[in-house]
């Protein structure tokens, strides 16, 4: 039987990811998927690079690891973390995250973009004009699918961890974050995303004959030292939602 741990949205957060990867071997894991947003955080980029080589996983890019290989000049310059995530890092990772797909068709049965198949600045499943997600009707999901028809659709971006059926058999699965559960963001227009817990959050696919079962899966972790490497970087912001998986 096929079963695959879903990663998102890691943010640099190793001591997150240490213990995800863990937890998920432990359940009989072989194969990784890993749905971009890796290494942007104030936290230990380089070092969860180097965790991600040891795995059996699939990777596509995420919007801010194209933020990170796209920054020009002036960006980085007025972007303190950024300076520190590209000294962390090293030339091997850029080159390697410039080398990640937008998306990737798993198998038959299963379909991996980071936002939505054609846009990954774009939440798939969540609405956020009233300043909170709620899920989008089913036609708005649909709509953003486009021609994808796979039985089982992976996405990322909000730290969300979902699961929408669609009417037409769709299984639309968001595992949640790794490494941030909480955050807020004035693009496109001022939202915040809250998970309440600090716990690391992946999704376990489990094939079972013809369909494909999902769980959630909450792990704890080494969060003290998380945090203390975000205060190291001055980033209070981090240290809050990653102690509490709240906004400020």
């Amino acid at each position: 039987m096929q079963k695959y741990a879903v990663l998102s949205d890691i943010h640099s957060n190793v001591f997150a990811l240490k213990a995800v990867i863990k937890d998920a071997k432990r359940r009989g894991v072989t194969k990784f998927i890993n749905l971009g947003d890796i290494f942007y955080g104030p936290i230990a980029p380089r070092a969860t690079y180097e965790e991600l080589l040891d795995l059996d996983i699939v990777t596509i890019c995420g919007n801010q690891d194209r933020q990170i290989f796209d920054a020009t000049a002036e960006e980085i310059d007025s972007n303190p973390t950024m300076q520190f995530i590209l000294r962390d890092l090293g030339e091997a990772p850029l080159e390697w995250m410039k080398s990640l797909p937008f998306d990737v068709q798993i198998s038959k049965s299963i379909y991996a973009c980071h936002g939505t198949p054609s846009d990954d600045l774009v939440y798939l499943l969540e609405e956020t004009t009233s300043g909170r997600p709620y899920v989008r009707a089913e036609e708005s999901i649909r709509e953003l699918l486009g021609n994808v028809d796979t039985q089982v659709v992976l996405c990322g971006h909000t730290h969300i961890p979902r699961c929408v059926n669609l009417s037409q058999g769709q299984r639309v699965i968001n595992p949640g974050s790794v490494g941030l559960q909480a955050y807020t963001d004035d693009e496109p227009h001022l939202h915040s995303m809250e998970n309440c817990t600090p716990d690391a959050s992946y999704a376990l696919l489990e094939q079972d004959n013809d369909q494909w079962q999902v769980s959630f899966h909450r792990v704890a972790y080494d969060v003290k030292s998380a945090v203390n490497e975000a205060l190291k970087r001055d980033r209070h912001d981090w240290a809050h939602f990653l102690a509490t998986g709240r906004k400020m």
